[in-house]
Formats: structure tokens, sequence, C-alpha cells
């Protein structure tokens, strides 16, 4: 598996298994099992997505080493504030039935960040965290971020995909060496990717599919994927990846896709942030 140096020395796995909107808990868990038995290495999820006892429960049935494995979680906004996050983190830690977690993340930039961050500091120096970051932060909220702590934040993940491809975030990360992550690789099928000419012709020449190619394309970036699907044979799929490479000529045909706008969830829209600001779960 290819690996990222995040900025405290940690390796990454570049590719690994989501589970967002997997809410049948049996579903989840037999997903996370077939994903770690086809050699993910990388598991991503979320207290908000509730279905971290089902990670846990196939973690441990899977029998693949804790050290094999890089498991990330989220801290959701209803989670917000110094004592908060650290009752959110154990919790979390239960339902996963874990000691540590290997990235543990600010889902949204939203409340009270700043006592969140200074919790996640806290738990990360204790060894309890191997990495920290956050997900969804623009870059003046990532900068604010960074100027205020001492910790670096280590990934910001981020919709990142051919149509919406994150070019100056991701250099602006790269500057301040916090690593990007994408989430909806797949763009959550918008825009027919899937038929996409100009995809189907690349995948068509290197004999892959459309997920592939746009997975390959996100390796190539140096982007953390992170690949979700129920489906046995589409998780097998999307892990093909590391057999081919796209040409300079396939990387520039798929620059020529970006819209250099969300397709999923933009944080510029003040009725999307006061819609996930109101939503909790049951913990």
């Amino acid at each position: 598996m290819q690996t990222v140096t995040l900025n405290n020395g940690v390796e990454m796995p570049l590719l690994g298994f989501g589970v967002y909107q997997i809410d049948d808990e049996d579903v989840c868990e037999e997903s996370v099992y077939n994903a770690l038995m086809e050699g993910y290495h990388l598991i991503d999820k979320a207290a908000v997505y509730e279905n971290e006892e089902a990670v846990g429960r196939a973690i441990k049935r899977s029998g693949v080493p804790r050290e094999g494995i890089f498991i990330t979680t989220k801290l959701w906004i209803q989670d917000a504030g110094y004592e908060s996050a650290k009752k959110a983190f154990e919790t979390s830690l239960r339902k996963l039935q874990l000691d540590y977690l290997d990235l543990y993340l600010i889902h949204m930039p939203f409340g009270d960040v700043y006592g969140s961050w200074r919790a996640m500091e806290e738990l990360y120096r204790e060894g309890k965290i191997k990495a920290i970051g956050v997900s969804n932060f623009l870059n003046d909220r990532l900068i604010d971020l960074i100027v205020h702590h001492e910790i670096v934040p280590a990934v910001n993940q981020v919709e990142t995909h051919v149509f919406t491809q994150q070019v100056e975030n991701a250099q602006f990360m790269k500057v301040h060496d916090v690593q990007i992550e994408s989430w909806g690789p797949f763009a959550e099928g918008k825009n027919n990717i899937f038929n996409n000419g100009t995809l189907v012709s690349i995948a068509e020449k290197h004999h892959k599919s459309v997920a592939q190619v746009a997975l390959r394309w996100l390796m190539q970036r140096g982007i953390v994927a992170i690949p979700k699907s129920v489906h046995k044979e589409r998780i097998i799929e999307n892990f093909n990846i590391f057999n081919f490479e796209l040409s300079e000529e396939d990387m520039q045909k798929i620059a020529t896709l970006d819209t250099k706008e969300s397709l999923i969830l933009s944080l510029h829209e003040p009725e999307n942030v006061a819609h996930l600001s109101k939503m909790t779960f049951h913990d």
C-alpha cells in the first residue's frame, strides 16, 4: 500500500475505505470486513454516521493486527468544545473497541473549534491519537487554526473529485504542510460521472473502470481517497488501482473537467451552515 507521510512523521495510506451513508449496521460491518480482507488499511468514519459500533465489530472480526489498520473518526458539531470533545472521543473509542485512534478530525469548522482543538492537542500529546486534523475547513478557517495553535492540522478532508479539483486549495495546504484528503471521490454520481466521455475514453485505454481512473487520478496528485461501496465486487475494483498509471496527457484531459465549484456541499452557503449546525445524533 502506498502511503503519504504526515507533518508529524505518521504514515497514512493513500487509499482507504469510507462508511458514509452505510446506515444498516449489518451491511456496514460486512462492507468494512470485506475491505479489510481485500487489503485496505485505512478505514474512515465519523460519529455522526452512527455506525462506529459496526465498524468496531468488523475490525475485531477481521483479525487484522491493530497496527495494520489506520482508523479515522470525526468530532461532530454537537460535541464541539473542550470538555465535550474529550467525552465524544472516549465514546468513539468505546464504540470502536479501540484504545487509540490513528487520526481524529474536527468534522466541520463550526461551534467551539478552539476548545475542540485544545482537547485534541492534549489527547495527541497523551498518545491517544497518532495525528489530529480537520475536515471541510476552507483556507481562511484553516490558517486561523494554524496561527492560533501549536499543532498544525495533519490532514484536511475536503470535497475533491474530477469536477471539484481543489487545485489552489491543495497548493495552499501543501505550503502549510497539511495533507489533503478527498471525500466524495466519485462526486456522489453527479454530472453523470460514470458516463463522462473524457473519463470513459481514458478508462477504455487503460482497460479500467471510470471509478478506477477517478481514484488513480487522486492518487497521482498525492491526495488520500476514501471511496465507499457496499458491493464486494466494487470494493475489490476500487482497490485495484496500483497496476496502472495515468499519463500526463490523461491528467491534463481530466484537469479540463474542473468546475472550481462544490457539487455536493458548499460551505459558502449560509443555509447549509445553519442546517449542519442543527444536525444531531444519538451518542
